[in-house]
């Protein structure tokens, strides 16, 4: 991986990470094309931390306000008894809880399959194929679900089943906010209020896994063929991290006018494309890296 190559895949990430359309198939097509392989591992970990930053950074109020009310709450601030200490008539706090509860789920199943996700998962057909399915279900589910419930009207079982859908980005394809945008949207809320949600709630499981890949990922780099280097590496960081920003106040601003059905059509649309790489031999199903070492 060359200086310029490392730049593309930045921007590659921090147009994508946000949006319901799977950052981690996008680095996987971007990376086979142009490189032939996987980016590897310590540099798309370092590249994720910094469109996590940017999500940190524009969250920052919320972030402190949570952080602040939760622990405020936790202590007894509010009272003694076990409710208020759980957020009882306090939004932040609450709001606290339900993340904790809807990061649940991708931690354990996180664990659980790493050695699925990170070997059998990584078929190219099964992104297709996640792409085609998830692209549909959000069409069809944004153009039918009802628009009544807003962030306050989160409850726990609303919180686990956002975190279910946030899972099942496991699946590279599925998309991390593809999947809590889908479930949001099912379970009635705005636009604006899963996009929000699901922002939210990426920020302890992804940047905390993003964190402990990254460390893992940097003592190993000396082996890692695929290794740029820290000056591109840190540049693609850089890059996906301002470009990201930008990506979060376009995005918000978007479902807050249109619906989700240009990015479905657009999942569509890849699935297709990829495909027809893959059946012309352009794309290998797996990773040379990944066959290899299975």
């Amino acid at each position: 991986m060359n200086f310029f190559q490392a730049i593309i895949l930045g921007i590659v990430q921090a147009l994508t990470e946000y949006l319901p359309v799977s950052s981690s198939a996008h680095i996987r097509i971007f990376g086979d094309l142009m490189l032939g392989s996987d980016p590897g591992a310590a540099f798309t970990a370092i590249i994720q931390i910094g469109t996590e930053l940017a999500v940190i950074l524009y969250f920052r109020h919320d972030i402190i306000n949570i952080l602040t009310h939760w622990f405020g709450c936790l202590f007894g601030r509010n009272g003694k008894d076990w409710k208020a200490r759980m957020g009882r008539g306090d939004e932040y706090a609450t709001l606290g809880w339900n993340i904790i509860v809807g990061s649940i789920p991708i931690v354990i199943l996180g664990f659980t399959l790493q050695d699925v996700i990170e070997t059998s998962l990584r078929n190219l057909w099964i992104t297709v194929t996640v792409l085609l399915v998830f692209g549909v279900l959000l069409w069809v589910v944004d153009a039918k679900a009802r628009q009544n419930k807003t962030m306050d009207d989160m409850t726990y079982r609303d919180a686990f089943l956002f975190g279910l859908g946030q899972s099942m980005a496991l699946i590279p394809g599925v998309s991390r906010s593809g999947g809590t945008i889908t479930v949001g949207r099912a379970l009635g809320y705005t636009r604006e209020a899963a996009v929000r949600l699901s922002f939210l709630m990426a920020i302890p499981a992804v940047f905390g896994s993003g964190l402990l890949e990254t460390v893992k990922a940097v003592k190993n780099y000396k082996t890692d063929a695929m290794f740029p280097g820290w000056g591109p590496t840190l540049v693609a960081m850089v890059i996906s991290f301002v470009l990201g920003y930008i990506v979060i106040i376009g995005f918000l601003k978007f479902v807050s006018t249109f619906s989700y059905k240009a990015f479905a059509i657009y999942r569509i649309g890849l699935a297709v494309v990829v495909a027809l790489l893959l059946i012309v031999g352009v794309l290998p199903a797996i990773d040379p890296s990944v066959a290899a070492a299975s």
